[in-house]
């Protein structure tokens, strides 16, 4: 899926150079051509519309993902500081109360 933009590039060229080898070889009046032009550039601006679609659904799921992974994150973070701070108190109350009575 990393190649998604340059297949998408090679497709619309592929259209282009196809419609051009139509008009060469196609034995319709001018207006008809106009019209087969006008049709196939509709269909390659609605393929490009579709394909954009996907892709900002794409980056939107990716992001949503990425916050996810920040947010498990921090709660591990937050668990391992109070771990330590709860570790630091039964630490330093043990030895006062050892100073206490020593």
């Amino acid at each position: 899926m990393a190649d998604n933009g340059s297949g998408a590039f090679w497709f619309l060229a592929g259209i282009g150079i196809g419609t051009v080898i139509g008009v060469l070889y196609a034995p319709q009046s001018g207006t008809e051509t106009r019209d087969v032009l006008r049709s196939k550039a509709e269909e390659a601006k609605e393929i490009a519309r579709e394909r954009t679609r996907q892709a900002r659904e794409q980056a939107s799921e990716w992001v949503d993902k990425g916050k996810e992974v920040v947010n498990q994150q921090k709660d591990q973070i937050r668990t391992a500081v109070e771990a330590g701070k709860q570790a630091y108190r039964e630490t330093t109350s043990g030895l006062e109360t050892k100073t206490a009575k020593g």
